[in-house]
């Protein structure tokens, strides 16, 4: 394989080499895909990268590369000619994988990395490297079989490589509700519980306009005193679709049905985020108003600072006013989660920023995380 030109395809290949290796360490999955070493991920790296600054007439070459060797993938289209993994061949190759869920196979072929065919299906751990737009990939990793839902590992932008670390800035005194949305490592393993908020935390980002999802205790209406009443857009009785759902497979394998049921119910309450206010969903799932307005809870103080961490690897947190960070939705969540403990917010911005707010009651103040790197 020739060297990367692409300066930061050699610092990154290392990384994130280390970390599936310790994902790979931590699980024991049947069939799982062979890890690629370090060399190998540069290559993919280095090519993606040059790939994404290219055009076919007129369009970014949105693709996305899995490494996976023909026998691993199953129901593929394969070329009787292998392609080259230089960024012309694949940037005109690129249109044919433009829809979600289609992959370019890459395996290495007479020790050169080449491209081998077309595919949907991956075994699990397959490494998968996307990109969205210009200068910008992602590092994927497929979580198991049954499971559509891949991983984010890391994220490069230029010369910024962001390893993802859901847990680097967690404490085991936050809030349930955070520390659900945060823990992926569990989502290794086959079988595992889907994350319903992180998944709500995707569709809202994807709309576009902006969003804000707030999460509060099941069977308490003391959120009520941060919300000006009466709510235009109150639900009763609760809409119980997405509560139903997460009951019905509740500690079993989820199969494509219940996926697919699943993804149109949080896309529905995802959507009603876009309309101006709040959404309100309780910690079962319940759907308890939308369009909602938030103000400050009789007694409570104006939040006047927040602690802004963001989910990678030697991210440090930063003291810093909610305007400083946001706009009108920031500065709300933070008021709400200030006033109301127990509770969570979740808040999109039209840029594709992502930031859940929670209260530290360790360090007695707004934790705000920010987590656009788990979303990509």
């Amino acid at each position: 394989m020739t060297q990367p030109t692409y300066a930061a395809a050699r610092v990154a290949s290392d990384r994130i080499h280390r970390h599936l290796a310790a994902n790979s360490a931590r699980c024991s999955v049947e069939g799982a895909a062979t890890l690629p070493d370090s060399a190998t991920l540069a290559a993919l790296i280095d090519a993606a990268f040059w790939t994404s600054l290219r055009r076919e007439e007129g369009y970014i070459p949105r693709i996305s590369l899995a490494c996976v060797a023909p026998s691993q993938a199953d129901d593929a289209v394969t070329f009787a000619a292998s392609l080259s993994l230089q960024p012309k061949d694949l940037t005109k190759v690129a249109a044919a994988v433009d829809r979600a869920g289609l992959h370019l196979g890459v395996w290495p072929q007479q020790d050169e990395l080449r491209v081998w065919g077309i595919t949907r299906n991956l075994p699990p751990l397959c490494v998968v490297l996307e990109v969205l737009l210009p200068g910008l990939l992602v590092v994927k990793q497929s979580p198991s079989e049954e499971s559509g839902k891949f991983i984010n590992i890391a994220v490069l932008q230029g010369d910024e490589i962001k390893i993802i670390d859901p847990q680097a800035a967690i404490s085991p005194a936050h809030p349930t509700l955070l520390t659900s949305i945060l823990r992926l490592e569990s989502q290794f393993a086959t079988g595992s519980a889907v994350n319903v908020l992180l998944q709500l935390a995707v569709s809202i980002r994807m709309h576009g306009r902006g969003g804000l999802l707030l999460v509060v205790p099941s069977g308490s209406d003391a959120w009520t005193e941060s919300i000006l009443q009466p709510i235009t857009y109150s639900v009763v009785p609760p809409f119980s679709g997405l509560a139903d759902l997460m009951r019905k497979d509740a500690g079993s394998t989820p199969s494509r049905r219940w996926e697919d049921a699943l993804g149109r119910v949080v896309d529905e309450i995802a959507g009603l985020t876009a309309v101006d206010g709040a959404t309100l969903i309780d910690a079962d799932y319940k759907l308890l108003a939308f369009g909602a307005k938030i103000i400050r809870r009789k007694g409570f103080a104006q939040v006047a600072q927040v602690t802004v961490t963001e989910t990678i690897e030697g991210g440090t947190a930063v003291i810093a006013e909610p305007a400083q960070f946001g706009g009108t939705r920031h500065l709300s969540a933070a008021q709400f989660v200030h006033d109301q403990r127990d509770g969570i917010a979740l808040v999109a911005s039209q840029d594709g920023r992502f930031t859940v707010f929670a209260w530290s009651p360790n360090e007695e103040i707004v934790h705000a995380h920010r987590i656009d790197a788990l979303l990509l």
